[in-house]
């Protein structure tokens, strides 16, 4: 941290910048792997490109920058028991998606979740390191909207919030 920045304030500082909840899919020899992201934004309309930002000491880090295909669900407001279980450090793998409806992204054959209110899935575009993150770019493949009349999920000063 510089000098004269408390780690404390900062946290703080970039909490008051409202983000979107989303949750990262990929799948590898038959096993899915999901993680929460709040760092996913559109990148570039010409190509289609979007990007999230995964820790690297996360276990999601080196699987889905080995598959290279990913899908991605913008959570409704009624998701937040996803949103906190897919954040969850060192939960079992197995049957992690049971009782959160989803289906197979034909293009990636990632989950998406039924109830997001926006879906995308990509290939990995470029990767770039970022501290200690790494900087997913994906190229979107596919888009939907499973839940038209969804409510996003917004995360702000450290608390769940909804846009209405």
């Amino acid at each position: 941290m510089p000098e004269g920045v408390d780690a404390a304030l900062y946290r703080q500082v970039v909490g008051r910048f409202a983000t979107g909840v989303a949750i990262v899919t990929t799948v590898v020899d038959g096993v899915d792997h999901a993680m929460t992201v709040n760092a996913f934004t559109s990148v570039s309309l010409e190509p289609l490109l979007v990007l999230f930002c995964a820790e690297k000491i996360a276990r999601f880090h080196d699987v889905v920058l080995g598959s290279e295909l990913w899908g991605v669900s913008v959570l409704t407001s009624d998701m937040q028991d996803a949103s906190q279980w897919f954040a969850t450090r060192g939960r079992t793998l197995d049957g992690q998606l049971e009782g959160w409806p989803y289906k197979r992204g034909a293009a990636t054959g990632a989950a998406i979740f039924t109830g997001a209110v926006a879906a995308l899935e990509c290939r990995t575009h470029a990767v770039h390191e970022a501290g200690d993150h790494t900087i997913v770019v994906g190229e979107v493949l596919s888009l939907d909207v499973p839940d038209p009349e969804g409510t996003a999920l917004v995360y702000y000063e450290g608390r769940y919030r909804t846009i209405t």
